[in-house]
């Protein structure tokens, strides 16, 4: 990994037509210093993994209200593994059931964010878990152990 600056892409999967949520993390993202490419609205796993690799970014937060994240949550996971880019880190979030979080961290989801002050833990994940790209990934667990 390169020195520099975090990059993240923010995705918005599915059918899902509410964007606001995902628009005002990646303005927090970006006010923190970071490099934030937004997909816009409607797209396909297979869309936002493609351009998550063209884009080499660090990181994927998929954003969804919709309900579909039992299904496009793990699809992007499995999708850049197949395509050997495991190694971007992939959270989410929306309105997830707390039953559903455990499910999703199993299939490679590295962290869930809900809607109540999300936008500051997501800035402190990403920061923690790049270390602010220092070149040091924390690589021994899927997630730091002391993000809420």
């Amino acid at each position: 990994m390169a020195k520099g600056k975090i990059r993240v892409l923010i995705g918005k999967p599915g059918l899902d037509g509410h964007d606001r949520g995902a628009k005002v993390v990646a303005r927090a993202l970006r006010d923190a210093g970071m490099e934030v490419i937004y997909t816009g609205l409607h797209r396909s796993p297979e869309e936002i993994v493609e351009t998550a690799i063209q884009e080499d970014v660090d990181a994927i937060g998929l954003s969804v209200l919709s309900g579909a994240h039992m299904t496009v949550f793990p699809k992007v996971a499995k999708l850049l593994k197949e395509q050997g880019a495991d190694d971007i880190v992939v959270f989410g979030g929306g309105i997830i059931p707390e039953e559903d979080r455990q499910e999703l961290l199993k299939a490679g989801i590295c962290e869930i964010f809900v809607p109540g002050g999300a936008t500051q833990r997501t800035i402190k994940f990403l920061k923690e878990r790049f270390e602010a790209k220092t070149g040091h990934v924390n690589a021994i667990s899927p997630r730091p152990a002391n993000i809420a």
